[in-house]
């Protein structure tokens, strides 16, 4: 799925609250209903768009069906959206580390020298 899908997904705030309960661990469509405080028709309709974002799971066992995360799809997301911000290069995403330019212990940020006087301002 493309990041389009993913991030219309996420703009929905009662999508945001399903993804948060199933954060929680597998549950089933009813559960889950009665977590978010939606009707079922009302959660069938954000699920479907969650399931084609690929955000989540289905999996069926007798006659019930339950949802989990899809946090591959987040960590994708994610790692784009840091390249976006330039926190990531493609060298540190595949080193496994979104945040190659966090503080180290210290408090150095690996950034430009500040200086007494200096302009407080961003560069």
């Amino acid at each position: 799925m493309g990041i389009q899908e993913v991030l219309a997904a996420l703009a929905d705030e009662n999508r945001r609250k399903i993804l948060l309960k199933l954060k929680e661990g597998k549950i089933s469509s009813g559960e889950l209903a009665e977590a978010v405080g939606m009707t079922p028709q009302a959660l069938s309709y954000h699920l479907s768009k969650l399931k084609k974002a690929d955000l989540i799971y289905e999996t069926r066992f007798k006659n019930f069906i339950y949802y989990e995360l899809n946090l591959s799809i987040l960590d994708e997301a994610i790692v784009w959206m840091s390249e976006l911000r330039g926190d990531v290069t493609r060298e540190s995403e595949e080193n496994h580390s979104l945040y190659p330019h966090a503080p180290a212990a210290g408090g150095d940020s690996g950034g430009p020298a500040r200086f007494a006087g200096a302009d407080p301002r961003p560069l």
